[in-house]
């Protein structure tokens, strides 16, 4: 970078020229390297966010121009509430001279809480830079991706009627017919797969790649646990009679509950310590679900060294210490990949099935949404349980068994929307989630909450009316039903249900 005589700055070139005089602004590394044919095809124009009182004024100008004195749709000014909404954003594009010449704004609908339910609108494009430079339509894009970004689960959009291809071709589906400003304008909706991709992502194997291990009952042959003869018609099936898909699994002719989580083995080999504390919460967690007591748990770590395997080993034994459950023994691997899965042993005489649900049972989320994120796991896991006493973690893994609802589930990796969906699946329903009921931390984006693993959360399904899980700590309201049908719709606060699950999650079946 040198400076002309007149004081500007001037980009030198590696190959010894020099560009125009620019505003001063960050160079780009490809001008100083000289690709001035890469250079040559960036767009002309760039989106982001507006973030001062000039830009925001630029933008309304806009506005003001196409939408008061181009089409007459308002008179005087086209400003509404939500542009007071402190929760507004507002995108522009701005030339390469740096003047705003398109935006677009998006924010939640509703003025309370923010539940996950944005809308976009007030797409402008000033009239000189409309036409094959695309930037309607990269607004569009850019305000569908920072909607997500945002956690935003439902992104509607009121298009006058005669850019409906434009948002149909950007992959928007049309809702129905409305007026604005006495305009006729389409309802327009961006569908968001988060929910179903994750719950895809996470469980939907699971049924081909088990269906191995349902052998028939009539052609098994096993040991008795109790008296240790051989007998005939031991049952060969995941689970047993209306126990497909549980989280744990009732031995045969005891009163036991086993269940068996590993924990992924990225995590073991980044994080160890919260590795080993999650590889107990979710083995509780599991049994909790059923209604069993725990009595013991068993261990298999592989590590590379001694040092990695003590940190894995130290986080396991903290949190079995603050659940009050021993650990029974288990197996360890040194000069190997990183590993970690625990089984765990419980007790109950009537485990709750995860598939007992009916139809018109109402659907209960009891979550302790104390704590916070995890740091490094922002979005994705919550952290509520290493802070809690043991009485504390005592009384919400002892809800199921003291309340013995018609089913139960502890939220997985499915995510709370993804786990309702397995829970309805076994119970041969489908689920409705009332997304303004669901029990949440403030702030947390609502595509976060219903997506991440959530520490200690129980999805429960029960005749309407009874009496909430006595969870301690822990926050629980109705926030949905299962109703005929499958997959899992979400329920706004106008009535409309959208799609987060459109089918089964697991293809296991009905338990």
């Amino acid at each position: 970078m040198q400076r002309a005589q007149d004081g500007r700055r001037v980009t030198m070139y590696l190959d010894g020229s020099t560009a125009p005089p620019a505003a001063d602004r960050p160079v780009d590394v490809l001008a100083l390297l000289g690709d001035r044919s890469t250079l040559a095809r960036q767009p002309l124009f760039h989106i982001e966010q507006a973030c001062s009182a000039a830009e925001l004024s630029d933008y309304r100008r806009l506005r003001r121009e196409a939408f008061v004195h181009e089409q007459g749709l308002f008179t005087g000014h086209d400003l509404d509430d939500r542009d007071t909404d402190p929760r507004t954003l507002v995108l522009v594009a701005k030339d390469e001279d740096g003047t705003v010449v398109g935006g677009v704004r998006l924010g939640p609908v509703d003025d309370g809480p923010d539940i996950g339910w944005w809308q976009g609108g007030r797409l402008v494009v000033a009239r000189r830079a409309r036409g094959p430079h695309g930037i309607g339509a990269a607004l569009v894009r850019a305000a569908c991706a920072r909607a997500e970004a945002e956690g935003v689960l439902r992104f509607d959009a009121t298009v006058q009627a005669r850019n409906e291809v434009l948002f149909k071709r950007l992959g928007w589906c049309s809702v129905r017919e409305i007026e604005v400003a006495d305009a006729p304008h389409m309802l327009m909706r961006w569908p968001i797969g988060r929910i179903a991709a994750q719950a895809a992502a996470a469980k939907s194997a699971l049924g081909p790649l088990l269906a191995a291990l349902h052998g028939p009952a009539t052609h098994a042959r096993g040991q008795d646990p109790a008296g240790g003869a051989l007998r005939e018609n031991a049952r060969a099936a995941l689970g047993g009679p209306g126990f497909v898909g549980d989280d744990g699994a009732p031995v045969p002719g005891t009163d036991v509950i086993a269940a068996c989580d590993a924990i992924v083995p990225s995590m073991v080999e980044r994080d160890p310590g919260w590795a080993g504390w999650c590889s107990v919460l979710v083995n509780i967690n599991d049994l909790a679900a059923m209604g069993a007591s725990p009595i013991g748990l068993l261990d298999a770590v592989g590590a590379k060294d001694a040092a990695h395997a003590a940190r894995v080993l130290d986080g396991l034994g903290r949190a079995a210490q603050a659940y009050g459950v021993p650990v029974l023994g288990g197996h360890t691997q040194l000069g190997v990949p990183a590993a970690l899965s625990v089984t765990a042993l419980g007790r109950t005489d009537h485990p709750v099935p995860g598939g007992g649900g009916r139809p018109g049972h109402s659907v209960r989320l009891t979550a302790d949404l104390g704590g916070g994120w995890r740091t490094g796991y922002r979005g994705r896991q919550w952290d509520s349980t290493t802070h809690r006493r043991t009485d504390e973690l005592r009384a919400m893994t002892g809800a199921v068994a003291a309340a013995r609802p018609a089913a139960a589930k502890d939220v997985s990796m499915a995510g709370i929307a993804g786990t309702l969906g397995m829970l309805a699946e076994a119970s041969g329903c489908r689920a409705v989630l009332d997304v303004a009921a669901v029990p949440r931390p403030r702030p947390v984006p609502m595509g976060d909450w219903l997506t991440c693993f959530p520490g200690f959360a129980m999805l429960t399904a029960d005749e309407p009316g009874v009496a909430p899980l006595p969870a301690g700590p822990a926050t629980g309201a109705v926030c949905g039903e299962l109703a005929e049908g499958q997959g899992v719709g979400l329920r706004w606060p106008d009535g409309e249900i959208t799609d987060a699950v459109t089918s089964t999650v697991t293809g296991m079946g009905t338990a």
